[in-house]
């Protein structure tokens, strides 16, 4: 359940590629298709063991017999281990990356329990800590991002958050569900 054909996702890639030549689809000029080359076990067991959690099977597959990101959806797939360069216009994704990488953030539960709709009357409150416990996947703009559920009642689930509003919903019960999505154009 967890390994990935890493030639086939790599193929059709290069489909999507030739399909998409001026990199018109959403956040295609930032990843271009491309992907970098997976991690070896001992980076990814070294992360683990740096930031106490696990990472769920499907999403640690990907990035060890895949790639390292980036393409993917919305501006693509950020990295486990060191950012992209341009991974997004304005660079607030990287901020994002860097902050999940605080120490204890990673590993602390998660505290979403329930989908909290969008209200444009309430502020999210940095305090609240909705992000902990999970890690940003990819950035779709304007402060909303896709982002892995490592610790908490969701473990292994990819959600939607709009973080400065607060607002969070479920996006796909595991991270090969939203990312084969993606290559199969369902997102």
């Amino acid at each position: 359940m967890g390994d990935w054909d890493a030639r086939a996702v790599r193929a059709r890639l290069r489909q999507m590629a030739a399909e998409d030549p001026e990199a018109t689809r959403h956040g295609a000029h930032h990843h271009r298709y491309e992907l970098a080359p997976p991690l070896p076990e001992a980076e990814i067991g070294a992360f683990e063991e740096e930031h106490g959690c696990r990472l769920p099977p499907e999403y640690r597959s990907f990035v060890g017999r895949v790639g390292d990101g980036p393409a993917g959806p919305a501006y693509g797939l950020m990295p486990l281990v060191t950012p992209h360069s341009g991974a997004d216009a304005d660079g607030a994704a990287e901020g994002e990356w860097e902050d999940d990488r605080r120490p204890g953030r990673l590993g602390a539960p998660c505290p979403m329990r329930e989908p909290r709709p969008f209200d444009e009357g309430q502020r999210f409150d940095p305090d609240e800590g909705l992000t902990l416990g999970t890690f940003v996947l990819a950035d779709h703009g304007c402060g909303t991002y896709s982002r892995l559920v490592l610790n908490g009642l969701l473990t292994g689930q990819v959600w939607y958050l709009d973080q400065d509003f607060g607002s969070c919903t479920p996006a796909s019960p595991d991270f090969r569900t939203w990312y084969t999505g993606w290559l199969e154009g369902r997102t």
